[in-house]
């Protein structure tokens, strides 16, 4: 993760470029305020509580709202970044869950 900007309060926005080789992924998460992620290379997926893993590739815009359970990463054969925008509320920007477990990721 190499952040790319983040400003003192009262500001809340910060963005970071996220590189994740081939099978890596976060563990399942929110974000407070959203999050939006933009594709910048490769191909990853992404999958939202309740929903099907979704491909994702360079180009793609990603928003996932407020509290939206989720998770993201790159694909199991093929390395992925993007660049992850959200914004702090009351000094914190993402609440992290339990790990995504191999069978629910390589059903994508």
């Amino acid at each position: 993760m190499d952040p790319l900007f983040s400003h003192e309060a009262p500001a809340r926005v910060a963005g970071a470029l996220v590189t994740f080789e081939p099978g890596a992924r976060t563990a399942w998460h929110t974000h407070p305020l959203g999050q939006t992620l933009i594709v910048t290379a490769g191909c990853g997926w992404v999958q939202r509580e309740g929903g099907a893993v979704e491909e994702i590739r360079p180009g793609d815009v990603v928003w996932f709202p407020p509290g939206e359970k989720h998770w993201h990463g790159a694909t199991a054969t093929t390395g992925m970044s993007h660049i992850a925008i959200q914004e702090k509320l009351d000094g914190k920007s993402v609440d992290w869950m339990e790990q995504v477990d191999d069978a629910g990721y390589r059903l994508g």
